[in-house]
């Protein structure tokens, strides 16, 4: 072993033997801890290089075997990008990086560097899978083209902001626009895109903008698919003067997690306040109908308030065995 090495474990040996029981533990504690957010940062990175590669893969099936060609294009700023290549001698995969330049800086401004440096590998990843990557014509029926063009390009974009990437870099505009205008993002998006598709009405054919808006359409509602998971969830905020027997249904017959709020009836039917138990569950769709009919079994003044939950982590999601 190398001199210097051994002395400073030797070293370290004795300042461990000089330390109390507390100090060893709490030392214990903190490498633990390294430990164990080392790890987590690892599988982070290794999932999201997964997700992205999935997602380049996919928005390049998309582009190449359907969009590209049939010379339909998608909105935003691949959208920008095709129309741009289909109109200049430079090829599709330049455009891809130098529309989202922009974007990319903008992210790392509004962001943060780890997301630009994820959406400008992403991106220049797409570009490179494009060119070297070649996926064979799958059909030339322009509904099916604009269809699936849009099905493949969505779920690689969703993909990829799964994996803390981009694709495609409209949302990044429309997050900086709507923190300086006070608009919302949808509305930003949308006016974006009435742009390109009156611009490609214009320089291409009314008929191929009108079937890019259909890829667009595809596009969108997958990536809202993707990002907001496969199962969609709804959130049951429940309000009864049977909180209890509510709080074991849910339990017994659902299968299903609550979380109990504490709270206190505002003004009741005889005008009195008083403390109650206010029940919180999130349910999948399917359970929505048996949810509400066994509340109504119990209570059926009871208040329910019901909300859309994108997506979940932790706790009790998964449905437990029921005994």
């Amino acid at each position: 072993m190398n001199p210097f090495f051994k002395q400073i474990i030797i070293q370290s040996a004795q300042k461990d033997g000089q330390k109390t029981d507390a100090q060893k533990e709490l030392s214990a504690f903190a490498m633990a801890k390294a430990f164990r957010e080392g790890k987590i940062n690892v599988l982070r990175w290794a999932k999201d290089i997964l997700l992205i590669s999935a997602g380049i893969a996919s928005a390049a099936f998309g582009l190449e075997s359907f969009l590209l060609p049939s010379n339909f294009i998608d909105g935003g700023a691949t959208g920008i990008a095709l129309l741009a290549g289909e109109k200049s001698s430079l090829p599709l995969q330049a455009w891809l990086v130098i529309i989202n330049i922009p974007f990319v800086l903008i992210g790392y401004k509004t962001l943060g560097k780890v997301f630009a440096f994820k959406a400008a590998a992403a991106i220049v990843g797409l570009a490179l899978c494009v060119t070297f990557v070649h996926f064979p014509d799958v059909t030339h029926d322009k509904l099916l083209v604009s269809v699936f063009g849009g099905f493949f390009l969505g779920a690689g974009i969703g993909l990829a902001v799964r994996g803390g990437a981009v694709l495609d870099g409209t949302e990044v505009l429309a997050i900086y626009i709507s923190k300086k205008l006070g608009s919302t993002i949808g509305d930003i998006i949308i006016v974006f895109n009435v742009v390109i598709f009156g611009v490609a009405a214009y320089l291409l054919t009314i008929e191929a903008a009108l079937y890019s808006m259909i890829t667009y359409l595809a596009a969108s509602k997958t990536v809202d698919f993707i990002i907001e998971g496969i199962e969609e969830y709804t959130g049951f905020t429940i309000i009864s003067s049977h909180d209890d027997e509510i709080r074991r249904m849910v339990i017994n017959k659902l299968g299903r997690g609550v979380t109990v709020y504490k709270g206190s009836r505002g003004f009741g039917n005889h005008g009195e306040k008083r403390e109650m138990d206010i029940i919180y569950t999130v349910v999948t769709r399917l359970e929505i109908s048996k949810l509400k009919l066994e509340i109504k079994k119990i209570d059926p003044h009871a208040f329910v308030v019901m909300s859309s939950v994108k997506d979940t982590t932790g706790g009790m999601i998964k449905k437990r065995p029921l005994h």
